[in-house]
């Protein structure tokens, strides 16, 4: 499975083909408005101003599959994500990541890197290298500036260059 194969809408209503940010990593990570774990999009925001200009990209994808705590419209969602948080990454529509309503790029992890590879709650992490690979994911649990997912990053940087 390659990242760069998939399509989402974005949240604007927009196309957002992964395509366009091939050969730059992506941290993907599936969102939830009204979660413990919330905050994480400062956190996100943070590491998307860090690393953009070394050609990371932070992708973010409303889903309400856990505990219904991404309820609203996607215009409300865009709302809050301006007001709250300030965000600049992109951001998919809302879409499922389990179950069989789930967007095939989840379908494809599962079948590829087997179950143990799909959310179990909101926030999970998804570092894709340039090439479109998937190099380490991380539960919600795991913030997303905890060393080793910074690790990660840095570490990869350099095979990074634009």
């Amino acid at each position: 499975m390659n990242v760069y194969n998939y399509n989402f809408a974005a949240l604007d209503g927009g196309p957002m083909p992964l395509e366009r940010f091939r050969n730059q990593p992506i941290l993907f990570v599936n969102t939830a408005s009204e979660c413990g774990f919330t905050p994480h999009y400062a956190k996100l925001q943070q590491i998307y101003q860090d690393y953009h200009q070394s050609g990371l990209v932070v992708i973010g994808m409303p889903c309400n599959d856990f505990g219904q705590q991404e309820p609203g419209s996607e215009e409300e969602i865009a709302e809050f994500l301006q007001n709250e948080y300030r965000i600049t990454f992109p951001m998919t529509a809302k879409y499922s990541c389990i179950g069989i309503e789930a967007h095939t790029m989840f379908k494809e992890l599962a079948q590829e890197y087997g179950g143990d590879v799909l959310p179990r709650w909101n926030f999970h992490k998804y570092l894709f290298n340039r090439k479109g690979g998937l190099i380490e994911h991380w539960p919600a649990q795991t913030p997303p500036d905890d060393p080793a997912v910074i690790h990660q990053i840095t570490r990869h940087l350099q095979s990074w260059s634009l």
